[in-house]
């Protein structure tokens, strides 16, 4: 069994670690858990892995968020992975820090690397871990507050979360969807 794991995010340093990098800060610690390195390859940063009979392959896309979908395509024809395989690790305004949700499906909520997905991967239907960064910013300052990084009261909780969430990763992939969902979803 083979899936595609997909860390959103921006790159260049003046996005690392900010909110909107989480799924790249997550795609990281997975990599970095299970013995692997990535390679900067074809509209992402890209890494084989295998944990407990299944073939990861874990991307950080390159085309910047508000064109991931092309990168996410590219690498599901590439590597012949269905959409229902594709675990796409995302940060989400409207859930509260420190909660983890993992949905099969739904709306992109208005986040841009979720609009691409859907428009260029074939709709709604595909995996998503929404990580909750919160809502706490002034009116007109949403932008301002997912490309901060965390607040200095926030950070210490930060390793704990990201490791609960590469724990969710490696869940989905071994016992499925729906335990996975019974297990993290609280």
């Amino acid at each position: 069994m083979k899936y595609l794991i997909v860390g959103l995010g921006n790159i260049g340093p003046e996005y690392a670690h900010t909110r909107h990098n989480i799924g790249f800060d997550i795609a990281d610690e997975l990599v970095k858990q299970l013995g692997g390195t990535f390679s900067n390859l074809r509209l992402a940063y890209y890494s084989e892995l295998s944990h407990k009979g299944k073939k990861l392959y874990v991307i950080k896309p390159t085309t910047y968020m508000n064109l991931s979908g092309r990168a996410v395509n590219y690498w599901m024809q590439e590597l012949k992975i269905p959409l229902s395989n594709v675990l796409v690790i995302v940060d989400d305004l409207a859930i509260p820090l420190g909660k983890l949700r993992l949905k099969l499906q739904g709306s992109s909520a208005g986040h841009n690397g979720l609009k691409s997905i859907e428009g260029l991967c074939g709709g709604q239907d595909y995996p998503r871990l929404r990580f909750g960064i919160g809502d706490n910013f002034a009116k007109g300052r949403q932008v301002d507050y997912v490309l901060a990084p965390f607040d200095k009261d926030e950070l210490p909780e930060l390793p704990a979360l990201i490791d609960k969430s590469v724990a969710l990763v490696k869940s989905f992939v071994t016992i499925g969807p729906a335990l996975t969902m019974t297990a993290f979803n609280k």
